[in-house]
């Protein structure tokens, strides 16, 4: 079982100004409750022990809500980040030497999913050294990331990627030690035959503007299963 989760909390949220004038975007709320508390909850019930997270913006804000994790019955370290932040790939090899040495879990802060987290966290020994979960397009992504053939990883775009993934610390330590996007990683570890997939199975939302916030917020309204 994979025990340790990092969730990426580092953005700006420039698109829900202003309400992330005064919050990070991980603490705004959904079903009253902020989406990163969420994400440890669901994460702790399914396994996670240890759950790291990367901060910029308001970091500061984050560390006061969520302290050590032993609120949560986790245990939190933090991966203070520079000013602007590092982008995915450079966040998570930053990261590194608080994830351990055995594939580790990643989950973007900002989104909401409702589905079992034993999903993420039961390994499988079909998966690659990075293998992502992928939804269908959404109407702001509607050009998609990768797609599949069966579990293989295809870098020909067809699917978006949740941002949840497992990843082996192998492949992170290539990365180099400073600001990179992610993306071009994965299409190289897909080159190397590395990365498998599959479709994610429950509700996703990217609480990325104020219109998908308000999307959420029904959603939740009316009742999520987790």
């Amino acid at each position: 079982m994979i025990t340790t989760a990092m969730i990426l909390a580092a953005g700006r949220g420039e698109r829900l100004r202003p309400l992330t004038d005064s919050i990070p975007k991980p603490l705004v709320e959904v079903g009253g409750e902020p989406l990163i508390c969420r994400h440890i909850r669901l994460l702790r019930e399914a396994g996670i022990r240890t759950v790291v997270i990367n901060t910029a913006w308001l970091g500061e804000k984050l560390e006061e809500a969520l302290g050590d994790g032993s609120a949560f019955g986790v245990a939190i370290r933090w991966s203070r980040e520079i000013p602007g932040g590092l982008e995915t790939a450079g966040g998570l090899r930053q990261a590194l030497p608080l994830l351990g040495d055995r594939p580790f879990l990643t989950v973007n802060g900002d989104t909401f999913m409702d589905l079992d987290y034993r999903l993420f966290t039961a390994e499988d020994p079909r998966r690659g050294g990075a293998h992502l979960w992928l939804i269908p397009n959404p109407p702001h992504h509607p050009g998609g990331d990768f797609s599949l053939e069966g579990m293989r990883l295809l870098a020909a775009p067809g699917l978006t990627f949740s941002g949840a993934a497992v990843y082996s610390p192998s492949l992170i330590a290539r990365i180099p030690e400073e600001r990179l996007p992610l993306k071009p990683w994965i299409l190289r570890w897909i080159a190397e035959g590395a990365a498998t997939g599959e479709v994610l199975p429950g509700a996703w939302f990217d609480v990325g503007t104020m219109e998908r916030l308000a999307q959420v917020r029904e959603y939740a309204s009316a009742g999520a299963r987790f």
